[in-house]
């Protein structure tokens, strides 16, 4: 069995991701927001998401919700990272309920919904057969998941890496690093590490409840292991924000392509590293997990 502790120190090891205000409609289905979504942050727009309103997040979270219904329904391996990014989005939910949590509220709303396309726009083309329009690091993640390779641990973590250190440079670079004034927006970036320990606190055992009990086997005290867990990723979204530093500071088209073809190849060659590490020896395990979830998830 490969210990938990063991995966969170190959994840370290290859670093080197409130009440609806009342002007917002009570349902707004996430489809209705997909046409006119762009990555154009303007907040006088009618669309939820282009203005950044907290209706938003609503109807990511319901969207979420209905993915990772139907995924745990099925015991499907992708349901591990749908359960990780829809109990993080929750949190980022109530953060908003907190005064001054954020300069900028609805611009990392409007950030939030642009960053989650690219994972339903990945999880689609995958899911219908388009490889090509799938990045490198999601069709790894989601090669993993369908041929059930790793433990829910290496779901877990093939998802981050996929969603962290190969979406994010492209959503930040895409929505802009910096304010109408030239100040920064890195303060606002920073700020969502501040939660991300709130999610893992209950995402933990809830997996090893639900879906695969291997994913909470540790040999190290709660704290070092919670640790490890939380600096990973923090140092990752640091990365991901210097990576969209590099496309957005691209002088030319060219140069540009050179900078996301970098992105692309290390966070598929990480990625790899990660199936490699993590997958079960002669396929052994994933048998005994599809049967707890059956009788748990």
């Amino acid at each position: 069995m490969l210990r938990r502790s063991v995966l969170l120190s190959i994840v370290v090891s290859l670093m080197t991701a409130v009440p609806a205000a009342a002007e917002d409609p009570p349902f707004v289905e996430w489809s209705s927001l997909l046409p006119g979504l762009a990555t154009t942050f303007e907040p006088s727009s009618e669309n939820l998401c282009t203005s950044g309103r907290p209706g938003c997040v609503d109807a990511v979270v319901r969207e979420m919700q209905r993915r990772f219904n139907r995924e745990a329904a099925a015991c499907d391996h992708d349901t591990i990272f749908a359960l990780s990014y829809l109990r993080t989005t929750e949190e980022y939910r109530r953060t908003l309920a907190e005064p001054g949590f954020y300069q900028d509220a609805r611009f990392v709303t409007h950030e939030d919904a642009v960053f989650a396309r690219l994972y339903f726009d990945a999880f689609d083309a995958f899911h219908r057969g388009d490889l090509a329009a799938t990045p490198p690091a999601w069709r790894i993640a989601f090669d993993a998941a369908a041929d059930h390779a790793v433990p829910a641990a290496g779901d877990l973590f093939l998802g981050i890496n996929a969603h962290v250190q190969r979406d994010l440079p492209f959503a930040l670079a895409a929505i802009g690093l910096v304010k109408p004034d030239g100040s920064t927006r890195k303060t606002d970036h920073d700020a969502v590490n501040r939660f991300l320990n709130r999610v893992m606190d209950e995402l933990i055992p809830e997996i090893a409840r639900r879906f695969d009990p291997t994913i909470d086997d540790t040999n190290l005290p709660t704290t070092i292991d919670d640790l490890l867990t939380f600096q990973a990723i923090p140092a990752l979204r640091e990365t991901a924000w210097r990576n969209a530093e590099r496309l957005a500071a691209a002088p030319d088209a060219k140069s540009r392509a050179a900078v996301a073809a970098s992105i692309e190849s290390y966070a598929a060659s990480q990625a790899q590293l990660l199936r490699t590490a993590t997958m079960y020896p002669l396929r052994l395990g994933a048998a005994a997990r599809d049967a707890f979830c059956a009788a748990n998830g």
